[in-house]
């Protein structure tokens, strides 16, 4: 493998950077905590899945096959992260007055297609909560065996007295995650949590089954611990979900794995977590009728790549803040990097490397090290170098923003042959995901959903106007480029692509 830097990586559990060593040194095992499917993604939501591809990717990059699963909720997560309040499915359901197996289905298709137009590789397995029902009753059965788990009139809870270190994911921090969960009767520990939330008397869910402490449905931090253990091992490699899940969720789930282990094993070896997506202008605001979700975006025209870059302009441990400029800087900042790498591609002589490179690949990544192999071979000293300087900024706890001008000085270093740079954007472009290769500028301009004209009153228009500068009447030709710009619609005048819808990033 070529300028093999060594990953280092955050692990969230020790607060320590360190050398990536993963227990099978064949296959990297990685569980990412999904999402519950009772509403769209919101953008801040899908932050978390564009920072655990960039890893999987990155993973994949350095020569590791990955075995990755994403859990679906469908059951369990209340509408209290901590542990209390209705179940947030049973809740969409009743207010849509929808069957709750029909919501799960349709935002479970709605979040596969949003990671889809994010260039977001699926994972390995998905692993859907209601499918594995009897697996959680099972685990939950030995927890309470082991004495772990007490029962009260509300069900099953875990009695988080009975694990060490409990809260050591958090911190200090495990204090306000409790002083955040409302008390329940019979509870012995305000930190307690369920593990099986028992049917109200006289009240029936839509999900529901039996088990030995009366009808009803799991709680939500058990069904994490469940598949993750079921298809990675009771340790596997990395376990990675958004910051908020580092307080409660994720404490929860080391504390069960515990209890049901009877060892200090907390599932994972590294806990990884991205930083929030910081709204200080409300510009994500539902009720204000924001930019809450990726279609969102896409209404405005603006296309969902822009928020992948966007993403990779910052760490994944650093807040990001959204905003209209944002979003706008890193379009701008990937349309100029489209361009550069068109530019290329006229010049260099692709042949049989680029279509070998399109037709590889697997669902575990293994073949990554043959594309690496292939896109890479015969690069000289220069672009060895500026290939040496992007692996290091990635391996270095996946330092996108590091790794970005890299790949843009490839792009410009005209001391190196053309192709040469095209290998070394295919090589980079297998960690940022952003389909550099074959990702044309139009695809980067999305048609507003209230737009007025289609793409062929747009090139009638156009045509009009070049008749019109033909025959030297600006006065008819200035009106039509005003009527195209009152509509959203730029006018590049020299510029192949001649025109392009104008995304609004103005809430």
């Amino acid at each position: 493998m070529t300028h093999p830097a060594p990953l280092t990586l955050f692990n969230s559990l020790t607060r320590e950077t360190a050398p990536f060593v993963p227990i099978d040194p064949d296959l990297v095992r990685l569980y990412s905590c999904g999402p519950t499917v009772y509403h769209f993604a919101h953008l801040g939501n899908l932050r978390a899945y564009i920072f655990t591809d960039t890893l999987r990717r990155t993973l994949n990059w350095k020569g590791y096959a990955v075995n990755h699963v994403i859990n679906i909720t469908d059951v369990g997560h209340l509408t209290s992260d901590a542990d209390a309040g209705d179940d947030k499915m049973e809740a969409a359901a009743a207010a849509a007055g929808r069957d709750i197996w029909e919501i799960a289905a349709f935002y479970t298709a709605a979040f596969k297609a949003d990671l889809a137009a994010l260039a977001i590789l699926p994972p390995t397995l998905w692993s859907v909560a209601t499918d594995h029902v009897q697996d959680m009753i099972a685990f939950a059965r030995t927890v309470e065996d082991h004495g772990a788990a007490y029962r009260i009139e509300g069900g099953l809870y875990f009695d988080t007295t009975r694990v060490p270190d409990y809260g050591q994911l958090a911190g200090a921090r495990v204090d306000e995650g409790v002083a955040r969960i409302d008390p329940v009767a019979g509870k012995r520990n305000p930190a307690d949590f369920a593990l099986w939330r028992a049917s109200p008397v006289g009240e029936q869910r839509q999900m529901e089954w039996t088990s030995p402490w009366g009808p009803g449905a799991p709680g939500w931090h058990l069904e994490c611990s469940v598949m993750s253990l079921k298809y990675l091992g009771r340790q596997f490699d990395i376990h990675t979900g958004g910051i908020d899940h580092r307080e409660i969720h994720h404490v929860n789930e080391i504390a069960q794995n515990q209890a049901f282990t009877c060892s200090s094993a907390t599932g994972a070896n590294v806990w990884m977590h991205n930083n929030f997506l910081v709204d200080r202008g409300a510009k994500m605001s539902k009720s204000k009728g924001g930019f809450a979700t990726l279609a969102s975006l896409i209404d405005r025209g603006i296309p969902p790549l822009a928020y992948r870059m966007l993403c990779l302009s910052s760490h994944y441990r650093s807040e990001l803040e959204f905003s209209g400029e944002n979003l706008g800087a890193a379009l701008t900042r990937l349309k100029r990097i489209v361009a550069g790498v068109a530019l290329l591609r006229t010049k260099a002589d692709t042949g049989q490397w680029q279509r070998a490179l399109a037709e590889s690949g697997d669902s575990r990544g293994a073949s990554t090290r043959y594309q690496r192999d292939l896109v890479e071979a015969g690069l000289d000293a220069p672009a060895r170098a500026l290939l040496a300087r992007f692996d290091a900024a990635i391996a270095a706890d996946l330092m996108t923003p590091q790794a970005l001008p890299v790949l843009e000085e490839a792009i410009a270093a005209k001391t190196i042959p053309a192709e040469q740079r095209l290998r070394l954007v295919a090589s980079m472009d297998l960690v940022l995901g952003l389909g550099l290769l074959t990702l044309d500028r139009r695809a980067l301009s999305i048609r507003p959903a209230d737009a007025t004209l289609d793409d062929d009153a747009v090139e009638r228009m156009l045509a009009d106007r070049d008749a019109a500068r033909a025959a030297r009447d600006f006065a008819a030709s200035d009106a039509i480029r005003d009527s195209l710009a009152t509509a959203g619609i730029d006018v590049m005048d020299g510029d192949a692509a001649r025109w392009e819808w104008r995304p609004r990033f103005e809430t």
